[in-house]
């Protein structure tokens, strides 16, 4: 079923389905910007995909049909108001998306509630290993955390996305083509892995930054000191990358840190 600004209203109000804050709820009402979102996945008909938190539909009308399609939602609300208007089309999964097994899903797409925006993109990263694309859609401000790779947004999360693959903001979509309308606008981005790609060697890159931006004020040779005992081995590797030993985390860009992590390794 389409969800458009007619229907909304009256599907809330009629069904019992509305809005929870508490699980970050803001159901998209424009149908043009749904059919848009869901084209992005390059849909074929083998791929088994996953929706998270598909609220009422706006995405999943755009979906049924084209795929293999798991929808996952905590609110039981949801997956009952689905199930009244696709049945066995779809395979309904009532839980946190946290806590399933994604690692065989070729696609996934969502619109990632705020508050847990970082931890989902995390964990899919680490645990959708034989996904190909996300389409997903966040605030617009998380994305600039997610993506920079310098100064304040840059973190951990940043150098996993850039060793795992290549992202590209698609289009920001205003407050008001959702009901509730949000505060802030959101952003519609894809994320296509790489086709070869060591994720084992991303993930302990990705492990060994999260350690390294816990002081990110301290310059790198003093944040490394707190997970390499060895100096001498320190200023080897720094030397070595020609990285000073007074930079910050946020001054040292993915592919460093991925020469870094394996000069260490090497080393051992």
């Amino acid at each position: 079923m389409e969800i458009n600004r007619s229907n909304i209203n009256e599907l809330v109000n009629k069904c019992n389905v509305r809005p929870d804050k508490d699980y970050g709820q803001n159901f998209l009402v424009e149908p043009l910007i749904s059919e848009r979102i869901v084209n992005l996945l390059d849909l074929q008909n083998e791929d088994k995909v996953l929706e998270i938190g598909p609220g009422l539909g706006s995405l999943t009308h755009f979906l049924v049909g084209k795929c293999n399609l798991d929808v996952c939602d905590i609110d039981s609300r949801m997956i009952d108001f689905l199930k009244i208007f696709y049945k066995d089309d779809i395979n309904y999964i009532l839980d946190d998306v946290r806590k399933i097994d994604v690692s065989d899903y070729d696609k996934v797409i969502g619109n990632l509630p705020y508050n847990i925006t970082t931890e989902l993109v995390t964990f899919l990263l680490i645990n959708a290993t034989k996904a190909k694309r996300l389409v997903l859609m966040c605030q617009s401000e998380a994305f600039n955390r997610f993506f920079d790779t310098e100064g304040e947004n840059y973190g951990p999360l940043s150098v996993l996305l850039h060793l795992l693959g290549n992202s590209k903001k698609i289009l920001t979509v205003k407050p008001g083509s959702f009901y509730p309308a949000p505060m802030c606008n959101s952003c519609v981005f894809v994320f296509d892995y790489a086709p070869i790609v060591d994720r084992k060697t991303a993930l302990c890159v990705y492990r060994m930054c999260k350690s390294l931006f816990l002081n990110r004020r301290k310059t790198i040779y003093n944040n490394l000191k707190n997970t390499y005992s060895d100096v001498n081995l320190i200023n080897k590797v720094l030397d070595e990358l020609k990285i000073g030993a007074n930079k910050r985390p946020e001054n040292i860009s993915p592919k460093e840190y991925l020469e870094m992590y394996q000069l260490f390794n090497e080393n051992k």
